[in-house]
């Protein structure tokens, strides 16, 4: 990237090595701490500053972006974010970087018989497109992202569901948030978290449940960890399978089984009710109880009496969940004791390690029941937090409603009504919207690669803004065998050359955050907006526009689903002379701003489960705002920090303390759940005696895509690996370093070995980041996922660590 002239460097003076670490100053991008606001940044010169979220990960830290040349070449914390308050963990200090790596893609590329690629023209590659789903749009498959922009994921909603009548549309955020989706749901009768991230201000005690805030959150981590060095005590604890560098903060380290955390929070509420130190007139006023029928494992079950729910946690004594767990009964009661101390503020934090469970439906209801049970809800520091690992997971995935079964604004496809209701929003034929929900990504994949005659009746994939090459589970099964169908066609957008663009058949290449307009919302219902800053290499183009050109082709086609009720276009906009502007023409999409379009659109729907939107102007305003956000009697958006609170939340009913207004059981109450403990889908045996548990590191974020080109971040952890236990490499004669075999009985990754690193497994134990793709870790990994979200269990199958032979070179 181009450095700033000296005078503008003085000026600038860089942060990045303090937050860095160990990071290696290749000087290809100055990274700045903000001043409070864009003005208090020096401009002059050509340099121009602008406000945007970060592209990582789903805390919503805003950064200041400097513009010169119309290149991206210098970024800044913003302290006048709420969010970050200036702060940016490393990766968002080099996010100007992603948009420079040498092999971006600048054309569409369609691969030959023989394999090799050739470019193509734009409309090439958009009447190829057209043509197969024209053909057969039943058997078209959408999957997208947590990083589709919210008008981005509302187009292709739209396009699929009240253009094509068809619900094979889902996100890789089924493999990340589903669990906690549901678990929300089947608790408030309402997605998305009651409370933000102002409880990490106010908490006496942090428990940190199967996750690792301290890499995988900084920002957020820190809010707490600084509270200490203002001298305020605030008790960390972290219950997990490993140590981390969360551990090292914490007070105190719980070291639980795999699947512990489910017998855990279940002994928490057995000593509640032991105790008799639940909070009775909460559960009274505000609670009901519910457990699943015999019959089997639904969304919303079934009621229970209080009598039923304290007989079946009854079971669950001390003794028996520190079997279960792995936790000593001290430590048990301890956690007891703490939940049943009302003087005190707890919040929970959790992501990926209660998610990503064949039980994530299940642990997600129990924390969040431990805290209804308990009291522990409800005011600023007392909170159960789910966190997400990517920038829209929340607002394009869970509020969109980018899922195979979902619909815009907390509606579902199953639900007549709320077809009928969305129809009219659309302004479609009633009908148009299927009823029958799509597939979810592990079904969709499956079908996709396995043959036509076989029942694989998914014969034409668009990819949009993901990797599933790197991040399916279980990749051998679901996404390998699709280079052997030659009857399968993927279809694949991206910004570089990626483990699922190395089988598709046609590559588009894509814009990427600051090349285009954009809206995020993050882990505490806040929507934020950017502009378009600078230009995209070659001809990449933007997912939301290439949608919208798809759609306009089968217009021309006569496919009937692209027309609304009255013969227009489904995306039709208009100038103020009632003239239709061709947006589906590139040269002309940003001849106005088709993401305030479509977010407004989108707004009509967010009503409907008091998920209120302000209009698209004040969030260009604004460094974004949690919904639900009213209009005040001056004019003025007020947002909302604490849902179903009455001092806070403008929909709870006057005069109530809480109100539960979304509630399944119709009576404002949210519901505790019982579930029994189950065992983990795959245990270890004398085959494959270890278990294996994947995530992620500090440096980089996800599979590698962007931070990987990034010279700095990838300089810093430049290569996958396996931790091991040191007795358990012992015993193996396996040293530092050594490049060993990780083996399931699904595939195999070899890998160099570290021990004693950032992360410290028990014995018996291994984890693996999944970042490097070439080291591909998810060939290992089990595809089982939780009945009711339908989301893989990353975190735990049997696998085993072996010594290379020279069969493995």
């Amino acid at each position: 990237m181009k450095m700033m002239n000296s005078d503008r460097r003085e000026i600038l003076k860089s942060a990045a090595m303090a937050a860095a670490g160990s990071l290696v100053t290749g000087g290809s991008l100055p990274v700045v701490q903000a001043d409070p606001g864009v003005a208090d940044l020096p401009d002059g010169e050509g340099l121009t500053w602008n406000k945007a979220p970060c592209r990582f990960c789903g805390t919503g830290c805003h950064v200041q972006v400097g513009v010169e040349d119309g290149r991206v070449v210098a970024v800044a914390g913003d302290k006048a974010a709420d969010v970050n308050k200036g702060l940016l963990c490393v990766k968002g200090y080099h996010v100007g970087g992603i948009l420079y790596g040498e092999d971006r893609l600048t054309e569409p590329l369609l691969r030959q018989d023989d394999g090799t690629l050739k470019a193509i023209s734009w409309d090439e590659a958009l009447d190829i497109i057209a043509k197969r789903i024209f053909d057969s749009p039943q058997t078209f498959a959408f999957y997208g992202s947590g990083q589709w922009t919210i008008p981005e994921g509302f187009a292709a909603q739209k396009f699929m569901k009240g253009g094509l009548s068809n619900n094979h549309i889902d996100p890789n955020a089924r493999l990340c948030m589903a669990s906690a989706v549901t678990g929300f749901l089947g608790t408030y009768g309402v997605d998305e978290p009651a409370g933000c991230y102002q409880d990490l201000d106010e908490c006496d005690v942090l428990i940190t449940w199967g996750n690792n805030p301290a890499e995988m959150h900084p920002v957020l981590f820190s809010r707490v960890t600084d509270r200490r060095s203002r001298g305020e005590k605030v008790r960390i604890i972290d219950i997990g399978t490993r140590r981390t560098r969360t551990t090292d903060a914490a007070n105190e380290y719980l070291n639980m089984k795999p699947h512990g955390d489910v017998a855990i929070a279940l002994g928490i509420m057995h000593l509640l009710i032991e105790n008799n130190t639940y909070d009775t007139s909460f559960v009274k006023d505000h609670c009901n109880f519910r457990a699943h029928p015999e019959s089997g494992k639904t969304l919303m079950g079934e009621a229970i009496s209080e009598d039923e729910f304290r007989k079946r946690i009854a079971e669950y004594t001390p003794e028996r969940v520190s079997e279960l767990s792995g936790l000593s009964v001290e430590q048990i009661r301890m956690l007891g004791d703490l939940f049943g101390d009302r003087n005190i503020r707890i919040t929970s934090l959790w992501c990926m390690g209660m998610n990503q469970h064949t039980m994530g439906t299940a642990i997600n209801t129990l924390v969040h029941g431990v805290h209804l049970l308990s009291g522990h809800f409800g005011k600023p520091g007392d909170s159960p937090t789910s966190l997400t690992g990517q920038p829209s997971a929340c607002g394009t995935v869970r509020e969109v409603g980018t899922l195979s079964h979902a619909l815009p604004g907390g509606r579902v496809v199953a639900n007549p009504e709320h077809r009928q209701q969305c129809e009219e929003f659309w302004n479609v034929p009633e009908g148009r919207i299927n009823g029958t929900p799509g597939y979810h990504t592990v079904k969709m994949f499956d079908q996709f690669t396995m043959p036509t005659d076989e029942g694989g009746d998914i014969t034409t994939m668009f990819v949009q803004v993901t990797n599933p090459g790197q991040t399916l589970p279980n990749l051998n099964k679901l996404f390998n065998d699709k280079e052997q169908l030659a009857d399968k066609f993927l279809i694949v957008s991206d910004v570089y050359p990626t483990p699922t663009t190395a089988l598709a058949n046609l590559i588009l290449p894509a814009a990427m955050w600051v090349e285009k307009n954009g809206m995020f919302g993050n882990s505490e219902r806040r929507t934020q907006q950017w502009f378009k800053m600078v230009d995209p290499p070659g001809d990449a183009r933007d997912d939301c526009w290439m949608t919208i050109a798809i759609a306009r082709k089968l217009f021309e086609m006569g496919h009937e689903g692209m027309q609304d009720k009255d013969g227009e276009f489904i995306f039709a906009v208009k100038d103020e002379s009632g003239e239709e502007i061709p947006i589906w023409e590139f040269e002309h999409y940003y001849d106005t701003n088709v993401d305030k379009h479509l977010f407004e659109e989108y707004r009509q729907f967010t009503t409907m489960k008091h998920k209120n939107l302000a209009p698209y102007e004040e969030y260009v305003k604004a460094r974004g705002l949690r919904w639900p956000v009213v209009e005040q009697q001056d004019g003025s958006w007020r947002e909302t920090r604490f849902r179903f609170s009455g001092f806070d939340d403008p929909f709870v009913a006057e005069g109530e303390e809480f109100d539960f207004y979304h509630s399944s059981t119709k009576d404002g109450k949210a519901q505790i759940w019982f579930h029994d403990y189950e065992p983990p889908p795959e245990m270890p045996d004398e085959d494959y005696p270890l278990w294996l548990c994947t995530g992620r590191v500090l440096e980089h974020w996800h599979t590698g895509s962007m931070t990987r080109r990034v010279t700095q971040l990838s300089r810093a952890m430049p290569t996958g690996y396996v931790e091991m236990n040191k007795e358990d490499a012992k015993d193996a004669n396996i040293r530092q370093g050594e490049t060993v075999v990780v083996e399931s009985r699904r595939g195999s990754c070899q890998l160099p070995v570290w021990i004693d690193g950032r992360g410290r497994p028990p014995r018996g134990t291994i984890f693996v980041p999944f970042f490097d793709e070439t080291k591909m870790i998810n060939n290992v990994t089990l595809e089982a996922y939780c009945p009711i979200s339908k989301q893989p269990d990353y975190k735990k199958c049997a696998a085993r660590v072996r010594k290379m032979t020279e069969a493995d070179s």
